[in-house]
């Protein structure tokens, strides 16, 4: 059997007249988009962006079917493209990867090579998928904290939502780097977890997320990772120091933002926007090459993720949308 007939499994998203469908499906290569370059796909991870993919009514996928899975690591199985040789193990996250593009969750997918990124030193496969695209972000957020004047001897930083993908694995990045890390969570079972991250002060959500307050509040954080946004976002940015940056990175607590300018005119802080699906290539590059060195987390591959199969995708992917998933989760092909 030539690669080009072999059949390979795929966690497929169909929506046509007849409703909607989620499932194992098998494929061929004759099934997959046009690209440059076909990869035999070893690991991809799910995130919240996935959670949303797989909704019947999702806001995020541009067509169907869809194969979902925003990242993904494994091996070249052919190339048309001269920078990469088959058997070489690369990268992909972000662009159109599992919104309009087939994704992860298959055995098989077929991309542009643009798309792709050789493994970065000091990084396995399955480590480059452990931190995917929540560790990219969470490493690029701190990339920019630090671009913009951030660094452990200024005070403290928060992390919210930390027991999260994006959270948990900055919680750990930042307390690497030797910064005085706080977490906030709205769980309280969880707290143990943070500290074994390195978060040396536990904060509840609802510390953090006041809708009515004054537009400034005490001087308190040098820096922040935010993925939670909304009113959460509001009070950081009302209670980060003077010159201080916040770097926002998600909306699992919405996307209205209800503030003043005073933060920005008094205090002179920072919001920063956090994108990791347009990336820039030499930005990207560069946040890559410190994932596998001084960003590595120390726990990567033990309290921060866990292992599914394909068969979980769909179950594990809601549990993610409900907030009862804490820290990365793995997909093994």
């Amino acid at each position: 059997m030539t690669l080009a007939t072999q059949p390979f499994r795929a966690f497929v998203l169909n929506k046509d007249d007849g409703g909607f469908a989620a499932g194992i499906q098998e494929l061929t290569f004759d099934d997959l988009p046009a690209g440059d370059v076909t990869v035999q796909v070893q690991y991809s991870s799910i995130n919240y962006k996935d959670g949303l993919a797989i909704l019947p009514e999702s806001p995020v996928v541009q067509s169907y079917p869809m194969v979902p899975g925003i990242d993904l690591a494994g091996t070249v199985a052919e190339s048309n493209d001269p920078r990469f040789e088959v058997g070489q193990e690369v990268i992909a996250i972000g662009r159109d990867l599992g919104i309009a593009h087939f994704g992860g969750y298959s055995e098989y997918t077929r991309l542009p090579a643009d798309w792709l990124e050789p493994l970065p030193e000091g990084l396995t496969l399955k480590q480059a998928m452990l931190l995917g695209t929540a560790g990219f972000t969470a490493g690029l957020s701190i990339q920019r904290l630090e671009d913009n004047g951030v660094t452990p001897g200024d005070g403290r930083v928060l992390v919210t939502g930390a027991t999260g993908g994006v959270g948990s694995t900055a919680v750990n990045m930042l307390a690497g780097l030797g910064y005085d890390v706080s977490a906030s969570t709205g769980k309280e079972s969880e707290h143990d977890f943070l500290r074994d991250l390195g978060a040396t002060e536990i904060l509840h959500r609802d510390e953090v997320s006041a809708a009515d307050a004054p537009p400034l509040d005490a001087e308190r954080w040098a820096g922040a990772v935010d993925p939670v946004g909304g009113d959460t976002l509001a009070y950081l940015l009302r209670s980060t120091r003077y010159r201080g940056s916040v770097a926002t990175c998600g909306l699992t607590g919405g996307i209205a933002l209800t503030t003043t300018v005073l933060p920005f005119i008094l205090r002179g802080v920072n919001l920063l926007g956090i994108d990791s699906v347009q990336c820039p290539p030499d930005v990207r590059a560069a946040v890559w090459k410190r994932l596998g060195t001084d960003l590595k987390p120390s726990n990567l591959a033990g309290s921060i993720a866990t292992e599914v199969a394909l068969e979980d995708v769909q179950a594990t992917a809601g549990s993610i949308l409900a907030g009862a998933v804490r820290g990365r989760t793995l997909v093994k092909l």
